[in-house]
């Protein structure tokens, strides 16, 4: 018995030895790569390719835009998390980039996220489809397309949503706590050295200032304002439509009768329509994914998916539809 574990010990401790040596090597073959590489990684990524559906010629690529749109500073074990916001930049990029790619599929399950992420997505699809006028983007809502995520499917030329989707949410929010009555009672002091009288707004620790709060509200009513605008135009809809723009969100078929989507349907649907719009029977629908060598797997793993950190005493700008 006593050999038995002796055995299991030692097994475990080469099992340890031999996964250490593996990512010390790939840590060390990764640092005798060039630093630069032989193209501009960013200007012109390369991703590989994995066949999705179809067997025609038509090439189409599937992204998808799923969870908080916000750039992440999460960090692995060994480097940063993937950034979903600059993975979809990217996959847009790339299939910019393809002179076979005739179109993207965005597959959106999203409440939306930071005015400024939401923003750019919608203009990398934006610069896609105007890249060659034979080019176009299908938005496919499967469970959720609200706020920023409803924003950026507004480069697409058309929107499907499953019967069951939640679509809409077309407005903007900042939130922040104030503890200052809080504060007081458990004897907490806030000390802040600043240079101007709006430099600290919405401190968590002073009184609410209506000045202060007048001064946000006119940026919230900006940035709604280009949110309305950009909708009413994608969509060909009254920018003054009652309860259409006040942060509601909407059944698929309520949706449907409003103008906010084209058509409610399946994966199937959504093939169908991408064939029509490219004028073609037959489709070849491919995935993304990075190129990666085998210790930079080893090493990266599979992260799990993170919230990004809404801290408190940061309030943002959000296109975010919240509970």
């Amino acid at each position: 018995m006593l050999l038995m574990k002796h055995r299991r010990k030692n097994r475990k401790l080469w099992i340890a030895i031999i996964l250490l040596s593996l990512t010390l090597l790939g840590m060390l073959f990764s640092r005798c790569k060039p630093i630069e590489p032989d193209y501009p990684r960013d200007e012109a990524p390369k991703l590989d390719e994995t066949w999705s559906f179809g067997s025609g010629e038509v090439k189409v690529v599937r992204i998808p835009l799923d969870g908080v749109i916000m750039r992440s500073d999460e960090r692995g074990l060994f480097n940063a998390r993937s950034d979903m916001v600059e993975s979809i930049l990217t996959q847009v990029r790339v299939a910019e980039h393809d002179p076979d790619m005739r179109a993207i599929i965005l597959e959106v399950n999203s409440p939306g996220g930071g005015v400024t992420p939401s923003d750019e997505i919608y203009n990398a699809l934006r610069e896609f489809r105007e890249s060659r006028p034979d080019r176009r983007i299908v938005i496919f809502i499967r469970d959720l397309g609200a706020s920023g995520a409803y924003y950026a499917s507004m480069a697409g030329d058309c929107i499907i949503a499953e019967p069951t989707a939640v679509v809409g949410s077309i407005g903007v929010i900042m939130q922040s706590i104030n503890l200052q009555g809080l504060s007081e009672k458990i004897g907490i002091k806030d000390v802040t050295i600043k240079s101007g009288a709006n430099k600290d707004m919405l401190n968590p620790f002073e009184p609410i200032n209506t000045n202060q709060v007048a001064l946000l509200q006119t940026l919230i009513d900006t940035m709604q304002s280009r949110f309305r605008g950009i909708v009413a135009n994608a969509r060909n809809l009254d920018p003054a439509t009652p309860d259409l723009f006040d942060g509601r969100i909407f059944s698929a078929s309520d949706a449907l009768d409003k103008g906010l989507i084209d058509e409610i349907g399946y994966w199937d649907d959504v093939l169908a329509r991408t064939a029509q719009l490219l004028d073609t029977g037959d489709l070849r629908v491919v995935r993304y994914k990075p190129q990666r060598t085998f210790f930079e797997q080893i090493i990266d793993g599979k992260n799990p998916i993170t919230l990004p950190n809404l801290k408190l005493h940061s309030p943002q700008f959000l296109y975010l539809w919240k509970l």
